[in-house]
């Protein structure tokens, strides 16, 4: 069989996203729930014998059936998926796959960044790109014993990221502040990067960094391939932390701060994945409690603010954020975002 058309197929067709998600479930895989873009190749019955999809800058869901295999199917739709991101803009491409199958993609001109136990591997499509971020990272003039490391999305900056980076400043000769900056929020990069810097303006001990594409979020971590949930938390884990660590060595980072996060399960494990990690490779990890509003009243999280701006409760707004924060949002250029925030179904998970 040659020529095999790829056809694209669309969330609204239902009966043949069927077919796809049929296909990936007999051969293990899961429909992941984050995707831009679906694509597939049909055999004779007309039913899926091949599908690839990509999320952002991402490939994701690629699979073959099994009485398929060997036709290079897989090849066909990984390469007419790079063609579409090449085609809205996107060249810089990232996969997550099982190791057993990142010889392929190492095939396709993929360098792998990381892998875990032997069984997943994140890998991209620039042969330095992960060293290039790395080595282009700001290092101090002068050596420091007691470098520290935060990683914040701030979505948006409250009183409570403001708190835990001063604690880490105070304890600190410097700290690199990593920001989440893909544009996965509620509130976008630009306006978080303008909350953060600003909100810490008053610290001199802070080198401020973009994290890239390499220090991902949870809303993008692909799970197709795994089954438990847990299995998904533990892995996303192990693979930032391990993403961490090279950062870590080339900046001589000895510690990291994270806040504690006692309403979420998912962040707790987490955490206590990420600090048996970090032990082995004599890096502290500091879990600080949350810091509650001056009345006692909440506990100060971004997802309360959001809720609060989601309300127009500006009472409850200024408890939770630094005046700089407050006074973006009483801005005219926060406007966009407010419309936005309002008009979100769940706040709680952007």
């Amino acid at each position: 069989m040659t020529n095999h058309k790829i056809s694209r197929v669309f969330p609204f067709d239902i009966a043949n996203m069927k077919k796809v998600e049929d296909l990936l479930v007999k051969e293990g895989i899961r429909l992941d729930k984050n995707l831009d873009y679906t694509c597939a190749i049909f055999g004779e019955d007309n039913q899926v014998i091949a599908t690839g999809s990509y999320f952002g800058n991402s490939l994701r869901c690629l699979c073959v059936s099994s009485d398929y295999q060997g036709e290079g199917l897989i090849g066909s739709i990984i390469s007419h998926l790079i063609e579409e991101e090449y085609a809205i803009g996107n060249f810089h491409l990232f996969v997550y796959t099982k190791t057993c199958s990142a010889k392929f993609f190492k095939d396709l001109g993929f360098t792998e960044i990381v892998r875990i136990d032997n069984k997943i591997s994140f890998l991209e499509n620039k042969k330095t790109g992960f060293q290039d971020y790395v080595t282009s990272l700001e290092k101090p003039a002068e050596h420091s014993d007691k470098i520290a490391a935060l990683v914040i999305n701030a979505n948006p900056f409250t009183l409570g990221h403001q708190y835990l980076v001063e604690k880490a400043t105070a304890e600190n000769d410097l700290v690199h502040l990593f920001m989440v900056s893909e544009d996965k929020s509620l509130v976008p990069f630009s306006a978080r990067h303008k909350l953060i810097t600003s909100g810490l303006s008053h610290l001199d001990n802070i080198i401020f960094h973009e994290t890239g594409p390499y220090l991902i979020s949870q809303a993008t971590f692909p799970s197709y391939f795994q089954k438990e949930e847990s299995q998904v938390i533990q892995s996303q884990s192990l693979l930032d932390t391990e993403i961490f660590l090279k950062i870590a060595k080339e900046l001589g980072i000895t510690r990291r701060y994270v806040g504690e996060e006692p309403n979420s399960q998912v962040t707790a494990i987490y955490n206590e994945i990420m600090k048996e990690q970090l032990a082995q490779n004599q890096i502290d990890l500091l879990i600080v409690p949350r810091k509650m509003t001056n009345n006692q009243e909440h506990l100060i999280s971004a997802s309360t603010a959001r809720l609060a701006i989601k309300e127009n409760n500006w009472e409850l707004l200024e408890t939770l954020v630094p005046k700089t924060t407050l006074e973006f949002f009483q801005s005219e250029e926060s406007k966009p975002i407010i419309d936005k925030i309002k008009k979100a179904d769940n706040i709680v998970h952007y």
